[in-house]
């Protein structure tokens, strides 16, 4: 398989999607923070000193979407029409997951914005939690789901994948 961000030559070099018809795409990325009891607590209750923390997350990993190609070399910049952050509480791991839905309508995908919404969103976590817990972990930060353009429809198999359910 060819790289298709590498030339000839070997150079870098941002794919031409002119060619490609545009279409309706989606993406889906999560991701995890592992946490003491006492930090997840305070993201639970709300309770933590520097305010809304998943709240701010929220807004973290929305604005990290639309800047992707800012931070991304080679990513194109599209028109992003949906932009998503979901937290669900894991109180049996002390874990905070968090879930990137990134949508545009164009001729490349939106794959690479929603793992960055979704990183984005975790690093903040971590950011306003870090007096309370230094030990936290960021991990599990994988592409879900995608639809759209030439390769169609993808789907996780999180047990082909390594992981447990």
């Amino acid at each position: 398989m060819a790289f298709t961000h590498i030339d000839k030559q070997g150079n870098a070099i941002m794919v031409d999607v002119g060619g490609k018809e545009p279409s309706q795409r989606e993406a889906i990325a999560k991701g995890r923070i592992k946490m003491s009891e006492a930090c997840f607590a305070a993201v639970r209750e709300g309770s933590a000193k520097k305010g809304d923390v998943l709240g701010t997350a929220r807004i973290a990993g929305i604005m990290a979407v639309k800047k992707t190609p800012d931070l991304i070399p080679l990513c194109h910049t599209i028109l992003i029409t949906k932009a998503s952050i979901e937290f669900t509480l894991l109180p049996d791991t002390y874990e905070v997951e968090a879930t990137c839905i990134a949508r545009s309508e164009g001729r490349t995908g939106v794959e690479m914005e929603a793992l960055t919404g979704v990183s984005v969103a975790l690093l903040t976590i971590y950011d306003m939690c870090k007096a309370i817990d230094r030990t936290m972990e960021i991990g599990k930060i994988c592409l879900y789901e995608k639809s759209g353009g030439k390769s169609g429809h993808y789907l996780r198999n999180e047990t082909a994948a390594g992981e447990t359910k």
